[in-house]
């Protein structure tokens, strides 16, 4: 190993507590004069995949009692009492008759926090209802479908006090949590610029599921199985980055968005609109139905924003294309470069040989975040490579000790802002669209608290 690089690792890896930009890194949540709770009491609002993946991790914690369900399928209840049942714990009670049902759980006085995992366009609605309730709303993401709903969640935070936490799970990977550790450690110099974005195939998802049938698994709407009854549809309908929380929510946190720092405006564009149209083509023929659907979405949205303090980040979209699955990560500074893609850093002055890159694997060793170094075994157990864990801890913690959570409703209304606005922008020939200041001003006093303490 070449030795300046051996002797950086070192000194730095040893010197992380003591540097100033980790004041309290792994302190206790500050107080807020109200005890912490011995139990936490959550209702779940969707219980289909996704809202059973968080059952689960619930059903892991003594400290967690489910006191409510609340979804209209039964087929999802079902499974979702299984697990109850599996788990030895009782079964609570549900709701179910229509698309309003969840208001009449969130008059519960025995409810603290409710998980919300449903289509998109009732996120915010439903994280709305669970605050006026004065009850923390955990939602998964992303938050809105239009600009509306963003200042909707804020608005009613602001007027309540009650706290939304977006469930973004992939600001608790592991390689990502790495990078944040190094640039808080300046390692990367300067922040300059950022890249991510949802490279996923998700053409079976979007019909069926990947399951054959209605005609050659091409079907969604009411035909359609799991995501297909309502994803697709926004595949028609819209044309812009549908799905931009995943990657954004790290370079987020990465840039201190919303603590120091601030989106000011985006622009955006979108490829012609081929996939979805072939996808169905090869699995059900030129004369099925879906064939004749007129796709809005472009295989590939490209967004890019502008930052207050001069960074830049694009962000890219693509679920109807054949490829292998990325989020396209990328941290820039004046001193290095790390990319997801290959698993590669360069950092100058450090690195073994001058502009070739060399594998993270060791450098993500180095500067494991504490929260992994702590609970990597306990997030076996959760999905996604056990960011699940993470997120889901990160929501009961802020709860039992009566805090803001670590992603908060101004990240959630920020981040998810950026699907409509990139709509307003490819409908305007990629003009300039202005970002709101969610914070209100906040954002310039604001300090960071994500990863910074023990509880998340």
């Amino acid at each position: 190993m070449h030795p300046t690089r051996r002797s950086f690792l070192r000194t730095t890896a040893l010197s992380t507590a003591a540097l100033p930009l980790f004041p309290s890194l792994f302190t206790q949540v500050q107080a807020t004069g109200k005890p912490p709770l011995d139990k936490v009491r959550l209702a779940f609002i969707g219980v289909g995949e996704r809202g059973r993946n968080h059952l689960e991790q619930a059903l892991f914690r003594p400290d967690v009692q489910v006191t409510a369900l609340c979804d209209i399928d039964p087929i999802a209840l079902g499974k979702a009492n299984a697990l109850l049942q599996k788990a030895g714990r009782p079964l609570p009670p549900t709701y179910t008759k229509g698309d309003e049902a969840f208001r009449d759980m969130l008059k519960r006085d025995d409810i603290d926090g409710v998980i919300i995992a449903t289509p998109w366009e009732w996120h915010a609605p439903m994280a709305v209802a669970t605050m006026l309730a004065g009850k923390y709303a955990g939602l998964e993401v992303s938050a809105t479908v239009t600009l509306k709903e963003s200042w909707d969640l804020v608005n009613a935070h602001e007027k309540t006090g009650a706290h939304c936490m977006l469930l973004e799970n992939v600001c608790y990977r592991r390689d990502v949590l790495s990078v944040l550790t190094m640039i808080r450690q300046g390692m990367f110099g300067e922040m300059t610029y950022a890249h991510c974005g949802y490279q996923h195939d998700l053409r079976d998802v979007k019909f069926n599921n990947g399951k054959q049938v209605y005609g050659g698994g091409v079907e969604f709407g009411a035909k359609g199985m799991s995501e297909a009854r309502w994803r697709t549809q926004h595949s028609v309908d819209r044309n812009g980055d549908l799905y931009p929380t995943h990657g954004l929510g790290p370079v987020a946190h990465w840039l201190n968005i919303n603590r120091g720092n601030q989106f000011t405006y985006l622009t955006s564009m979108a490829t012609k609109s081929r996939g979805l149209h072939q996808y169905v083509v090869d699995k059900g023929g030129a004369d099925h139905p879906n064939a004749h659907v007129n796709f809005k979405l472009g295989d590939v949205v490209t967004t890019m924003i502008q930052c207050a303090n001069g960074e830049n980040i694009v962000i890219i979209h693509d679920t109807n294309s054949p490829r292998p699955y990325s989020l396209g990560f990328r941290a820039q500074g004046t001193k290095g470069v790390w990319m997801d893609d290959g698993d590669v850093i360069y950092l100058e002055g450090v690195s073994a040989k001058p502009h070739v890159f060399e594998p993270f694997k060791e450098y993500q060793e180095k500067y494991d975040h504490p929260l992994w170094k702590q609970h990597a075994a306990s997030a076996e157990k959760a999905g996604h490579g056990g960011i699940d864990f993470f997120v889901f801890r990160a929501f009961v913690e802020a709860i039992k000790n009566q805090t803001a959570p670590p992603i908060d409703v101004y990240d959630a209304a920020a981040w998810s802002a950026i699907s409509p606005l990139s709509e307003q922008s490819i409908a305007k020939g990629s003009k300039p669209i202005e970002i709101p200041d969610f914070t209100r001003g906040k954002w310039k006093t604001n300090q960071p608290i994500f990863g910074l303490t023990d509880a998340y």
